[in-house]
């Protein structure tokens, strides 16, 4: 076991790089635990990493399930599989939501800016109804109204997701490695990795 700082963020950023040719590539999977309990899925897109660390960004509508979720509970896993390079990662963490509610400054700052790195036809998403209510037939036709220099509408979210173990599997060479993210005096997260059978 060796300690090295995120050694499986130039794993996934080799095969998103070796697979970016393909639309999907930058899918993957979210799952939460419901307030029922149980597991929550669906698929989200990836919005890159947080300028010099291992926090990975989505974004979000504040309206949707996920939302209530993470406020009930934290943690959360991901799951992306490369269709060309056969390489699956499960990375487990805890999710931070930076809503329209936030008063950090640097949060409210990186919301704003997540918000300004979107297309105008992705930020009208976040005018449409609210995601996963009864869709109602008489909807309004009006077009809503988004001003380009304005900052992130209500409903933009901002998740920042945290690994703490990133579970990776390379289906071709057969090598699947596990790491963990191991407590450190000065603050800056460490990494243990522990080779494991496929």
């Amino acid at each position: 076991m060796g300690s090295v700082a995120a050694p499986w963020k130039s794993l996934l950023l080799r095969a998103l790089e070796s697979n970016g040719q393909i639309k999907h590539s930058k899918f993957l999977q979210l799952a939460t635990i419901g307030s029922n309990g149980r597991p929550s899925n669906r698929t989200v897109v990836f919005r890159g990493f947080e300028e010099g660390t291992d926090r990975i960004h989505i974004f979000t509508d504040s309206r949707s399930r996920k939302i209530e979720e993470l406020k009930n509970c934290p943690f959360a896993e991901i799951c992306w599989y490369f269709t060309e390079s056969w390489e699956q990662f499960r990375i487990s963490g805890r999710i931070e939501v930076v809503d329209a509610s936030c008063l950090d400054a640097t949060k409210f700052k990186q919301r704003a800016e997540a918000w300004s790195s979107i297309s105008p036809k992705s930020r009208m998403q976040y005018l449409g109804p609210s995601p996963g209510l009864p869709h109602l037939a008489e909807q309004p036709v009006n077009e809503p109204l988004l001003d380009s220099y304005s900052g992130p509408v209500d409903a933009f979210s901002l998740l920042v997701f945290d690994p703490d173990q990133v579970d990776y599997l390379n289906l071709k060479s057969e090598e699947r490695n596990l790491f963990k993210a191991i407590p450190s005096f000065g603050g800056e997260k460490l990494w243990e990795m522990e080779r494991i059978n496929p």
